[in-house]
């Protein structure tokens, strides 16, 4: 079978693999689609970052790996014991890997788990590969009137879902999101579902803009040619009550903190790659709330497949190419990286 390895920075290989083999209590899945993370596409081009590069504590394997962590297929086989799904079902697949023994898991945190992986990034296989074998527990099954393409989304619109669900956000507050890359609109989204208005999104690039504005967004604002402080004040009597950053850049920072009301929050959400220089006065003296969300907890899966399915959440209009696995360097990694206009690339390794 075909199957896409990180080897290095911009080294990205699709070769022929050995077919895996199914375990007691693992299932094999036929790949339908799988889409191009931003964090698949930062390995891509500076790598490693969280690609192992040393055994995985979890699974005990290291680049040269498979890529992929956002998929849906078909399950074509189980293994002794597997009761929750059978061959011919329709299944996305949570690709989180954690320990289960540590105190963060057994609250229902596993995305602190002390040793966290994730399934296409430090071993066990991946979904850019024509067939993959993953843990049961991993394996959730998808309403029929779900498509493969809508599932491969599952799992960054769960990373937004926790955000905003871990967030002081309630049905009527308002909110600013900063930065409107894949995770940033899926951020608002998920806050029009929980029923945040007005809705504001700060973006430099005008195409991101305007997909904010169809998905939901009030207003979008451009930082450089606007005061995005001032305006969003202006819009909300004096400050959003929630702001989500999701720019992983010092100014996005700054602004969602400023842009937030007395008593305010702030939920970063971005990963960061360098320190940056925050006033503790900024939030000191207007009693606001600084917080962090990190991936998401064992319970957000099945509400994001529920809201999907359910039309609360429409991620179709983030999905801008589709592309086979034969050309997921030059048509994707290397696509992404010219032309910011994109969103969420899928590739299906199933595609001739």
């Amino acid at each position: 079978m075909k199957a896409a390895f990180w080897h290095g920075a911009r080294d990205v290989r699709v070769v022929d693999v050995p077919e895996p083999q199914v375990q007691p209590g693992k299932v094999k899945i036929r790949v339908a689609w799988c889409g191009i993370c931003g964090t698949d596409l930062h390995e891509y081009m500076a790598g490693p970052i969280f690609l192992s590069v040393e055994p995985h504590p979890l699974t005990k394997e290291c680049a040269p790996l498979i890529l992929g962590h956002e998929f849906a297929g078909e399950v074509v086989e189980i293994g002794e014991g597997v009761t929750s799904v059978k061959v011919g079902d329709r299944v996305a697949v949570e690709p989180v890997l954690a320990c289960g023994r540590c105190h963060a898991c057994k609250s229902g945190r596993q995305n602190h788990c002390e040793v966290i992986g994730c399934f296409g990034l430090n071993g066990g296989g991946g979904g850019f590969s024509e067939l993959t074998v993953v843990s049961e527990e991993m394996v959730h099954l998808l309403p029929d009137h779900i498509t493969y393409e809508q599932a491969a989304l599952i799992e960054p619109t769960s990373v937004a879902l926790q955000a905003v669900r871990e967030s002081s956000l309630k049905a009527g507050d308002s909110c600013a999101v900063f930065g409107t890359g894949p995770i940033g609109l899926l951020t608002i989204l998920a806050a029009k579902a929980a029923g945040a208005s007005p809705i504001i999104a700060v973006e430099v690039s005008e195409q991101r803009r305007q997909m904010a504005l169809k998905l939901g967004a009030s207003h979008a604002i451009d930082p450089t040619q606007t005061d995005a402080v001032q305006k969003i004040r202006a819009l909300t009597n004096g400050g959003a009550d929630v702001c989500f950053e999701v720019t992983g850049v010092e100014p996005g920072l700054l602004g969602a903190i400023e842009s937030s009301r007395t008593g305010g929050q702030t939920v970063i959400v971005s990963v960061w790659e360098k320190p940056v220089t925050v006033s503790p006065n900024a939030i000191v003296l207007r009693e606001r709330h600084l917080m962090g969300s990190f991936g998401y907890g064992k319970n957000i899966f099945p509400a994001v497949i529920r809201l999907i399915a359910e039309g609360r959440i429409q991620v179709d209009e983030l999905i801008t190419k589709k592309i086979p696995l034969s050309d997921i360097t030059e048509g994707g990694f290397e696509e992404l990286a010219r032309n910011k206009g994109h969103i969420k690339i899928l590739v299906s390794p199933s595609a001739k």
